[in-house]
């Protein structure tokens, strides 16, 4: 079969053992795939979202309920937003837990979490978009942690939000934000992340003189393997969109107030937790940033796994880097769970 022009975003063949599913998650495809979804519905939710706050819920209504298709176009961005979260932090997972981040992946390792770490702030400005009873606390909450942050606090809080109060003027700034200032970095890194994996030798496996099997699949059945991965990932997404659909409520006024009850969307609830330890500056800014410092500096940090254990799961001589990652995902699960 002649190669067609998506074939060739593939490298010509790749190791058998690594293209396995069992290896690889899937993961990186699947984000890919979840972005793609993201970015065609989100297109398609702009033709009738209107990012005022005396109309944003109700455009948000009546896309869901008046529209035809609308409601199944808004649970697949939602779903796939969510989704993508949790494939993300599993490619994540994957690349330690397979010593995949070693010379000369490095630089790509943060190029790909600085894209998990903007995703989940697309996911936020999403969120916030609905404009409803619902979305005032995480908003209100957000805004104001910056503000504790020393001498760039209340600068920085105005490029949030463009100053106001939050739950009255921010929509706006969180509209940009989440159409082009986020967006636009996201498309640009992604380009950059994928290009980088070729560029640094495809998936990683261990240097030729040391592998056990040379075996290898063409970049045709890599892509069979892809189509039906994305087959399977949409089925999900459509049973998904179709029986749970994505929250919605009433639209918020001026006179909207913070509830006791009210809570952060899903994957902040670890923080929300933290805050009722004490200070905000320390467990809502310095605590989180530490971990996502940690993470960034795994590969310079820890000892560097042998050569004979890249791309294989849960080798010996990376266990400190392993040990510290596994770690940090049961603490944010164990606080997620708690405060749901």
């Amino acid at each position: 079969m002649r190669p067609s022009f998506f074939h060739h975003l593939h490298p010509p063949t790749i190791p058998t053992e690594q293209a396995r599913w069992r290896h690889t998650l899937g993961a990186g495809g699947t984000a890919v795939f979840l972005m793609l979804i993201l970015g065609v519905t989100g297109i398609l939710e702009m033709f009738y979202y209107v990012p005022n706050p005396a109309e944003a819920a109700l455009s948000v209504q009546s896309l869901t309920y008046h529209v035809p298709f609308g409601g199944f176009i808004r649970n697949l961005h939602y779903w796939s937003a969510q989704l993508l979260l949790i494939v993300s932090a599993v490619h994540l997972l994957r690349v330690v837990f397979t010593a995949s981040y070693s010379h000369p992946r490095r630089f790509n390792y943060l190029l790909g979490l600085a894209l998990f770490v903007i995703s989940i702030l697309l996911d936020f400005t999403g969120y916030i978009l609905r404009w409803d009873v619902d979305i005032c606390y995480p908003l209100l909450t957000g805004t104001n942690l910056l503000k504790t942050i020393p001498l760039i606090g209340d600068s920085l809080h105005v490029i949030a939000i463009g100053g106001g109060e939050a739950c009255s003027t921010g929509l706006l700034r969180m509209y940009v934000w989440h159409i082009f200032g986020l967006t636009l970095p996201v498309i640009i890194l992604g380009i950059w992340h994928a290009f980088r994996v070729r560029r640094d030798g495809g998936i990683a496996v261990p240097p030729p003189q040391v592998r056990t099997d040379n075996a290898r699949i063409s970049r045709n059945e890599l892509v069979r393997r892809e189509v039906l991965a994305m087959f399977i990932v949409g089925i999900a997404l459509i049973l998904l969109s179709i029986f749970i659909p994505a929250p919605i409520a009433a639209a918020m006024t001026q006179g909207t107030t913070v509830t006791g009850e009210a809570q952060a969307p899903w994957f902040f609830l670890w923080i929300q937790q933290m805050l009722k330890w004490g200070d905000p500056f320390i467990f809502g800014i310095l605590v989180p940033l530490g971990i996502l410092t940690l993470v960034a500096l795994i590969p310079y940090i820890f000892p560097k796994p042998a050569d004979s254990d890249i791309g294989t799961w849960f080798p010996k001589s990376n266990r400190v880097a392993q040990v510290t990652i596994g770690f940090i995902a049961l603490f944010i699960f164990v606080l997620t769970v708690i405060n749901r």
